[in-house]
C-alpha cells in the first residue's frame, strides 16, 4: 500500500491529507481481507496476507551422513565387479574385430 502511495506522491506535488491517508488504509485492509478470502476459496495463496502468516521455526541442522567401512567396501566391490565386466566385454569386442582380418 505504501508503494502505491509513494508512486502517487511521485506524480503529484501535493501531500495527501489525513483523510486521504485514512481512506487509503481502509481500502488496503479491505483488499487484504479480499485476498485472504480468495485464497481460502481457491485453496491456495493469492499473495501475501497478514492473516496467513505462520510462525517461523528454525530448521534443524543437517548432520553429515556417515557410511560404515563395511558398506563402503561393499560399494567398492560392486564397482570393481562392474569395471571387470566392462573390461572383459571390451577385450571380447577387440578379439572379434581382430579375428576377421586373419
Amino acid at each position: 500500500m505504501l508503494q502505491i502511495l509513494r508512486q502517487q506522491l511521485h506524480f503529484t506535488s501535493t501531500m495527501p491529507t489525513t483523510a486521504q491517508l485514512k481512506k487509503a488504509v481502509i481500502i488496503s485492509e479491505k483488499l487484504d481481507a479480499l485476498h485472504a478470502e480468495l485464497a481460502a476459496l481457491l485453496g491456495g495463496s493469492s499473495g501475501p496476507t497478514k492473516t496467513a502468516k505462520e510462525p517461523k521455526t528454525p530448521k534443524a541442522k543437517k548432520t553429515k551422513r556417515v557410511m560404515s567401512p563395511e558398506a563402503r567396501e561393499k560399494i567398492a566391490a560392486a564397482q570393481r565387479k562392474r569395471w571387470a565386466k566392462s573390461k572383459k566385454a571390451d577385450k571380447k569386442e577387440a578379439v572379434k574385430k581382430a579375428a576377421p582380418k586373419a
